[in-house]
């Protein structure tokens, strides 16, 4: 996906939690279903969680909203835990559209610190800032999981 035909929106927060624990909580599904799916970040239900964590393994996270069923699906790209983990996303029925999502997590002293970056071709420009109010909830979601255990 080159920039010139794609739109990429970031967001970036600093956790209390170390790097590898942040960086599992993106690849272990108990901890995927209280940050990323379900009643906590949205009025959903989660159908099944699936997660391959390889290089070329696979994920679906299967929910049901508004009385539809969504599947969100990717490929890991690369994992070196705990520093980045890149991802294809896209909904299983919008077809072999792929998105690709980069996780960065940098060490600080009281934790760390996460950068993701989602870019998606420019065809979806208009979704773009809905896109980003997405991660930066689920996100916040993720510091108030991580603070709690």
């Amino acid at each position: 996906m080159s920039s010139a035909q794609s739109v990429q929106v970031r967001v970036t927060r600093r956790f209390n939690a170390s790097p590898e624990r942040m960086f599992d909580s993106w690849l272990e599904p108990e901890m995927v279903g209280q940050w990323m799916t379900g009643p906590t970040v949205r009025d959903e239900e989660v159908l099944r969680l699936a997660i391959d964590p390889r290089v070329g393994g696979k994920f679906s996270f299967l929910v049901r909203r508004a009385g539809e069923e969504i599947d969100h699906v990717g490929t890991y790209l690369e994992l070196d835990r705990p520093r980045r983990l890149v991802f294809t996303w896209h909904i299983d029925k919008e077809g072999d559209e792929l998105s690709r999502v980069t996780v960065e997590i940098s060490p600080r002293d009281t934790g760390c610190e996460l950068t993701l970056t989602h870019e998606m071709d420019a065809k979806w420009a208009d979704y773009a800032s809905r896109t980003e109010q997405g991660w930066a909830t689920m996100i916040d979601v993720l510091i108030r999981v991580l603070a709690q255990g």
